[in-house]
């Protein structure tokens, strides 16, 4: 494995945390909102991961190993349902939905997240920097 390998491998990571990051977001930012009915309720949602090993990359010759995102599914509970009947959005008994949020449990994982991507990063540089020392060994 060359250095540009181990430079695509942590780029792979950074564009899954990415993603990761990008879908915390959104779970945080839809985490108050109210909805009619618990079936138009916003449900949590959380990328799936796969990992691209050697042996997948037999006929793939622009292919890289890493990881990749497979799918982005529905990882939240049922809606909260709220009484509220003055609120303009309850349905006829006077109710309100709202996502099973945790915003604690997705603090959290934003924070995984970030950390996993600035690993990444710091794995990217040590490889550029493994790179540019080597450049200077013939001097």
């Amino acid at each position: 494995m060359s250095l540009f390998d181990a430079m695509g491998i942590a780029s792979t990571g950074l564009t899954a945390q990415s993603v990761r990051l990008n879908t915390i977001a959104s779970n945080m930012a839809n985490a108050n909102t109210v909805a009619s009915s618990a079936e138009e309720a916003y449900v949590a949602k959380a990328p799936v991961f796969n990992a691209v090993l050697d042996t997948e990359l037999e006929f793939a010759e622009d292919a890289m190993l890493g990881v990749k995102v497979e799918d982005i599914v529905e990882v939240g509970g049922p809606a909260r349902q709220e009484f509220n009947p003055s609120h303009p959005l309850a349905d006829e008994n006077g109710y309100i939905y709202r996502p099973d949020i945790d915003a604690t449990t997705e603090m959290a994982n934003m924070m995984q997240a970030s950390r996993s991507y600035q690993n990444s990063v710091e794995a990217i540089n040590t490889a550029k920097q493994l790179a540019l020392r080597t450049l200077t060994l013939g001097k």
